[in-house]
């Protein structure tokens, strides 16, 4: 089934462009008939004029040869035209009669001309009539005699039209078949045309409909390189990049499940242990389970946390509030919080922190959750026996601070994607995957740049570039 915008797009082409072609066609040929008609109809009108002049002398000289016989000369004149296979020639007597006639036919009393009482009327003394006469359409001219005689008044040419109407009818016909053939490879070269986007429309539509639906494997077959070739590319590397967001959802929520359930497995065993009234808990379990329940806790209100500002930032309701803070301060403040991490999992922690004061205007709290991310995420894709290095320096411009450890690395194809949301570059170690895409757009947000290098099996860089309080 053809969608409805692509039904549209035929029938525009035929109602503006066919419609359009059509129009002025026609009026070419109106044009035309117009014009080869009054072409012809003044060929035969001067072709008449020219043999009019030319009785008009003959008729001047004879009245001036006064041996001559006048009448008879005009009947002679008549009989004898020289043109009477192509016009015949009448003469006509002052009441309107017609007296010698060139056809070799009796003249006929109620012969119809109009001509003749225009002639009488006119300034030139010439009369024309196009008509019927008989059934049969003529032209004809009556020019009023030059030469005053009681059995002359003028004289009447008339032209069967029969013979060039047949012409122009041929020569319009010629022109329509022309307009037809016009029209016929206009629709045959235009089909291809109209086809060649109609139907790779109707598969976009069709395509884009399927990956609406969740058919994110989907694909247009691109058969030409210009705009629908264009949009073929453009719907397919949408479907791509829907695929890969929802495997990287999916594989999200299969983390934050599996997040979740690590924690609430262990507050619920140890809440089961320490309620079990058959063996009494002594005070260093207590202690123990305590500490498990509140650190498990913290690690759920943390990833809590993270969901929540995700959502903040997925819908623009991320604010700051900000004033005017030391980052080095804050860093050493964050830097505090995992040295007892760090120890406990056998990794090294070095801070090398510098003796100055960076002023910068940002959100203390948001920048501190950068700091903590970072350094987090150094900690957890380092194993033991690594080191994990932090340290801080102000420059004339910016205020840089750097995190490396010589853990598992990433990935080359993979560090392109490590800020995407949703994404773990190593599916083996702990993490919700949005962690590090809230501390980018954070950074972003103070105007600062969050940049990373790494190298699998040798380690990773995390750069921050925030920019230096001015006055």
């Amino acid at each position: 089934m053809v969608p409805t915008a692509v039904k549209k797009i035929t029938k525009r082409w035929l109602f503006n462009n066919l419609g359009v072609i059509l129009v002025i066609l026609i009026a070419l040929e109106i044009a035309f008939s117009l014009g080869i008609r009054t072409f012809y109809y003044n060929s035969v009108r001067s072709t008449i004029m020219a043999q009019a002049n030319v009785v008009k002398t003959l008729l001047t000289g004879y009245s001036e040869d006064s041996s001559s016989n006048f009448p008879a000369q005009v009947r002679s004149l008549v009989e004898n035209f020289e043109k009477r296979d192509k016009m015949e020639l009448m003469a006509v007597d002052p009441d309107g009669k017609v007296t010698f006639t060139s056809s070799g036919f009796e003249p006929n009393s109620d012969t119809y001309m109009p001509d003749f009482a225009k002639a009488l009327q006119s300034n030139d003394g010439v009369g024309e009539y196009i008509g019927t006469v008989n059934g049969e359409n003529v032209m004809a001219i009556t020019v009023v005699s030059p030469v005053v005689d009681r059995s002359l008044a003028a004289m009447r040419f008339a032209v069967s039209l029969d013979r060039v109407d047949a012409q122009i009818v041929m020569l319009i016909l010629v022109v329509t078949l022309v307009g037809m053939a016009i029209i016929f490879f206009v629709i045959f070269s235009s089909s291809y045309f109209i086809n060649s986007i109609v139907n790779p429309v109707g598969e976009v539509g069709k395509t884009a409909r399927k990956i609406a639906q969740g058919d994110f494997n989907a694909r247009l077959q691109k058969k030409n390189d210009d705009e629908i070739g264009e949009l073929c590319d453009i719907i397919n590397y949408m479907a791509e990049e829907l695929s890969t967001n929802e495997k990287m959802k999916n594989d999200f929520i299969s983390s934050v499940s599996h997040e979740l359930r690590t924690p609430l497995t262990a507050i619920k065993g140890w809440g089961e242990t320490l309620d079990d009234p058959s063996t009494p808990p002594d005070a260093e379990m207590v202690h123990k389970g305590m500490k498990v329940i509140l650190g498990e806790t913290e690690r759920l209100s943390q990833m809590v946390e993270e969901l929540l500002d995700f959502s903040r930032l997925q819908s623009g309701r991320m604010q700051l509030n900000k004033t005017k803070m030391d980052v080095i301060a804050e860093l050493s403040d964050a830097v505090l919080m995992f040295e007892e991490r760090a120890k406990h999992e056998g990794k090294r922690l070095v801070y090398d922190e510098p003796d100055t004061i960076a002023p910068f205007f940002g959100d203390r709290n948001r920048l501190r959750q950068v700091f903590i991310n970072v350094i987090d995420n150094a900690l957890k894709y380092s194993d033991r026996g690594d080191t994990v290095t932090i340290q801080g320096a102000v420059t004339e411009e910016y205020i840089c601070i750097n995190v490396a450890d010589t853990g598992c690395g990433i990935k080359a194809e993979d560090l392109p994607k490590v800020k995407d949301k949703f994404f773990k570059a190593n599916s083996t170690r702990r993490g919700s995957g949005i962690g590090l895409a809230v501390a980018d757009e954070i950074v972003s947000m103070h105007g600062g740049a969050l940049e990373i290098t790494s190298k699998e099996n040798v380690g990773t860089r995390v750069t921050i570039l925030l920019p230096l309080m001015k006055g």
